[in-house]
């Protein structure tokens, strides 16, 4: 297995916001992506990431790899990476080799850990609310929404989405309409409220780092789908559980 990209900010940046919802993880390495699914410790949160081979100026994979990696030791060592850096991946024995390429070769070596988590299956979800937008109109919307409070509501119109937030004394509305920057698309006309945690929110939006458009799917009372593509490269994807308060 030989991996190397010339364009290492979707790994390091994807790496970089997986490791805030999840400490070790199981990257599945196949012929054609490399993959990972996984659930954060408290099992609210599933984070879906899929790196595509053509991302890659050489991908060298023969048969599926399986690679249990502490995610903060890989950050670690991503941050290392320079704009202008060439980065390999190799599987040598038991260990996986990072190689920096730019001014200077730096070489850093990982181990491979033994992870007895059964493998995660991404649940099917069926959402009658779709709302396609710039990643930075959700991401300034959850950032004035966290002044107000710690859980936030995602509401969906035919023409119209609106993030609402309520502390002890104070209110946040955020509206965005429909418009060339911002889709909704909705099965029916009825309007879809439901509730998310602030916490994990915040965690998720910086997926805007690496794909300018976001794709927001919900339900009432049911579990949020946060997509961030880059076309023909990569895929970050977060499933988070609704949050449903006692009254």
């Amino acid at each position: 297995m030989k991996l190397v990209l010339i364009e290492p900010k979707y790994l390091k940046e994807s790496v970089s916001i997986i490791s805030e919802l999840v400490n070790e993880s199981r990257f599945k390495i196949t012929p054609q992506a490399v993959e990972l699914v996984a659930m954060d410790p408290a099992n609210v949160a599933m984070v879906i990431f899929k790196l595509l081979s053509s991302s890659f100026s050489e991908y060298d994979v023969k048969e599926t790899v399986e690679l249990g990696i502490n995610l903060n030791n890989l950050k670690q060592i991503l941050r290392r990476v320079k704009s202008n850096d060439i980065l390999s991946l190799e599987l040598i024995e038991n260990r996986l080799k990072i190689e920096l390429k730019g001014a200077t070769t730096r070489t850093f070596s990982l181990p491979i850990i033994d992870l007895e988590e059964k493998e995660q299956k991404i649940p099917e979800l069926n959402f009658p609310a779709e709302i396609k937008t710039n990643s930075a109109i959700l991401s300034d919307a959850i950032e004035d929404a966290d002044i107000v409070g710690e859980s936030v509501s995602f509401v969906a119109e035919p023409k119209k989405f609106s993030i609402l937030a309520h502390g002890e004394l104070s209110k946040a509305n955020i509206e965005v309409k429909q418009d060339t920057e911002t889709v909704i698309n909705m099965k029916d006309s009825n309007k879809i409220a439901s509730k998310y945690s602030i916490e994990y929110l915040k965690k998720m939006i910086m997926g805007g780092k690496i794909a300018d458009k976001v794709s927001i799917l919900f339900d009432k009372d049911y579990p949020l789908r946060l997509d961030f593509k880059a076309v023909d490269k990569m895929l970050l994807s977060f499933i988070l559980a609704p949050r449903v308060e006692n009254e």
